[in-house]
């Protein structure tokens, strides 16, 4: 009963603007670091014979990409509702999420094949020039950098896509000490080690993209908000003067914003512009405590002891 068409709109633009500012900043942030860790380790890695260098190369690309496709959700994430989506788009950033988890997987893969087939020849693998070393640490640092303020954003506007994104950059900071230890064993006669580096690098990447696809389809499938923000949020509504019971309180993720449906319990014999006084307040109470985008609530009378 307390659905109004124009709440989800200044909500969604109240929330996802500020989100959709720093996304954009970050990301583009990101794209450059990206674009010339892929170029330096990319060509440095072909010169210098280092398939790990490479591998992380093409990381620092599958991370290229999946900037664009947080520039893109995140453009199309914040448009208003409309009368074919009346809940908003935000899950356009489920979805970036899904490809992003779908692309490092893929890549995840490629490293891996491309590692086996280096190892089942390995008298064939050549020493690695002492350049790769300097690039792969100096890869290392950036990607560090880049993780913790990508993080720092993302905690801060509390967006689920642009903490994958981070992360993404962290598993390229991780597969880049990987690749430096590697390269360090190759110089020293390990030859082995270079392609064993791209091999767990290729690993690495792979479980991390199965993590972030698997999660996103889960929240696709509208999967339930965390069980502290339920909780949260009954007790939120518990508390409301007026409300005397609260049943079948559900939940939905849409992007980084929560849907809630709840059947409140109040005094049957007050008039219906009490009970819905009532409900607005749970509904304005709820929404300005969490990221919540709807609250949708169904007045019950609550039970009574009958008069003996």
């Amino acid at each position: 009963m307390s659905y109004h068409p124009d709440s989800p709109d200044t909500r969604s633009r109240e929330h996802l603007d500020p989100t959709g500012r720093a996304a954009k900043r970050s990301t583009l942030v990101s794209v450059v670091v990206n674009i010339g860790l892929t170029i330096c380790q990319i060509v440095v890695g072909i010169f210098a014979h280092s398939q790990g260098l490479i591998a992380d190369g093409l990381h620092s690309l599958s991370d290229l990409v999946s900037d664009f496709v947080v520039l893109f959700a995140n453009r199309h994430s914040r448009k208003a509702p409309d009368a074919d989506h009346q809940y908003g788009h935000q899950r356009y950033e489920n979805a970036a999420s899904f490809v992003i988890g779908l692309l490092m997987l893929a890549v995840g893969v490629g490293m891996l094949w491309s590692a086996l087939q280096k190892l089942q020849t390995p008298a064939l693998i050549p020493q690695v020039h002492l350049v790769a070393l300097w690039v792969a640490l100096g890869a290392l640092g950036a990607k560090e950098l880049l993780f913790r303020y990508m993080l720092a954003v993302a905690k801060r506007v509390r967006s689920s896509l642009l903490a994958a994104n981070a992360w993404h950059a962290r598993s390229d900071a991780a597969s880049s000490l990987v690749v430096a230890i590697g390269i360090v064993g190759n110089l020293a006669g390990l030859t082995i080690l270079d392609p064993i580096a791209a091999l767990i690098v290729g690993f690495m990447v792979g479980r991390m993209g199965w993590t972030f696809a698997w999660r996103a389809l889960h929240e696709l499938m509208d999967h339930a908000a965390d069980e502290d923000d339920i909780e949260h949020i009954r007790t939120i509504i518990a508390a409301t003067p007026g409300v005397q019971g609260v049943h079948d309180l559900r939940t939905r993720k849409m992007g980084d914003m929560i849907l809630v449906d709840v059947h409140l319990e109040i005094d049957g014999t007050i008039t219906v512009t009490a009970g819905h006084a009532i409900a607005v307040a749970v509904r304005e109470r709820v929404m300005a405590a969490l990221p919540v985008l709807d609250v949708m609530t169904h007045v019950d009378p609550a039970e009574t002891d009958p008069i003996a």
